[in-house]
């Protein structure tokens, strides 16, 4: 059973109680956290730590994930590597700098990204609206990725996948909920806010599984490289964002767990409350504890380990050549 992830939201400071972490919140409460006992810790108010508790996040391989103001993802602290191989980082970049082993991987991303896409759309035909049309553009999309020959020309077919999938969300949400566009930077509207926040999770959820490889979370195949995010990491929840982040969106909006009043206007745009991001946060990590049955493992596996899977599975492929079996939702 995979530990569960700890979120604070208090502001305080987090500090190395001998082998625990304690947090001091601004209203006078402490809290003692076990910290074998975690897979992951988020920090969403203003919390101040200092390198022994840095250090102590580090013996035990936590990753500290840290949201600024208003709750936008700000970056994460990764402990050292849990497994070590320059082995394994030496061929991740071979692949990535092999255009036909580079975009063998991407097209196996991007037809997962897209099948789960469609997935959603195909459970909500008929329940939500008819997305018959969508769902054929998505399979059209899809059976495409293969023919692309350049990154760039696979990015264009997962963008336009986007946009006819994000074009049925005004359908598939109960009202008042509209996305209308995505868009973010800020978020525009309610819908926008929640998907921006749902898909922070994912990431760091990716970055998390990505961290207990030895494979190197900068080094992606559908998105370069660069400075500030972690490019495998974006790959990776490219895939799960339609199992994990729009599932979870779909069932708060539509079930009326979540409202317009957990939101508020800021700087143009919209933001989630504090009250609405624990809702949001509460049923995100139920839907990570869920099981499925693996068809591959033919065991249970949680919906975390099926991220730990996916990356996995990509490690061996970049290391023995064995197919990677990018996540496509099969239930």
């Amino acid at each position: 059973m995979p530990k569960p992830n700890h979120h604070i939201f208090a502001d305080g400071e987090l500090s190395r109680n001998e082998g625990t972490l304690r947090i001091d919140t601004l209203d006078g409460d402490t809290e003692y956290l076990p910290v074998e006992s975690v897979d992951s810790l988020y920090l969403h108010g203003q919390i101040d730590f200092n390198t022994r508790s840095l250090g102590l996040l580090n013996e035990h391989n936590v990753p500290l994930h840290v949201f600024g103001w208003k709750d936008y993802y700000r970056g994460s602290y990764l402990p050292k590597r849990g497994q070590v191989s320059g082995n394994t980082i030496v061929e991740q970049v071979r692949a990535y700098d092999n255009l036909e082993r580079r975009l063998q991987i991407g097209h196996k991303i991007i037809e997962a990204s897209i099948h789960n896409m469609r997935a959603n759309l195909r459970y909500y035909d008929g329940r939500r609206g008819n997305f018959s049309s969508a769902v054929n553009e998505l399979e059209e999309l899809k059976q495409t990725v293969a023919s692309t020959a350049s990154i760039d020309d696979l990015r264009a077919v997962e963008g336009n996948a986007r946009k006819a999938y994000y074009a049925c969300f005004d359908d598939i949400l109960r009202d008042p909920f509209t996305l209308q566009k995505r868009e973010y930077n800020p978020p525009s509207n309610e819908a926008n806010a929640a998907i921006s926040f749902l898909n922070s999770m994912v990431y760091t959820t990716s970055v998390s599984a990505i961290r207990k490889t030895a494979l190197d979370p900068t080094v992606g195949f559908v998105h370069e490289p660069g400075e500030r995010r972690f490019t495998l990491s974006l790959d990776i929840a490219d895939i799960f964002k339609p199992i994990l982040a729009d599932r979870v969106l779909f069932r708060l909006v539509n079930r009326q767990q979540l409202s317009i009043s957990d939101f508020e206007d800021e700087l143009k745009g919209s933001l989630l409350t504090e009250s609405g991001r624990m809702t949001v946060l509460e049923a995100y990590e139920k839907t990570l504890d869920e099981t499925i049955e693996h068809p591959r493992l033919n065991r249970k596996v949680s919906f975390k380990t099926l991220v730990q899977t996916d990356v996995y599975s990509l490690k061996k492929h970049v290391l023995t050549g064995e197919p990677y079996h990018a996540t496509e939702r099969w239930w």
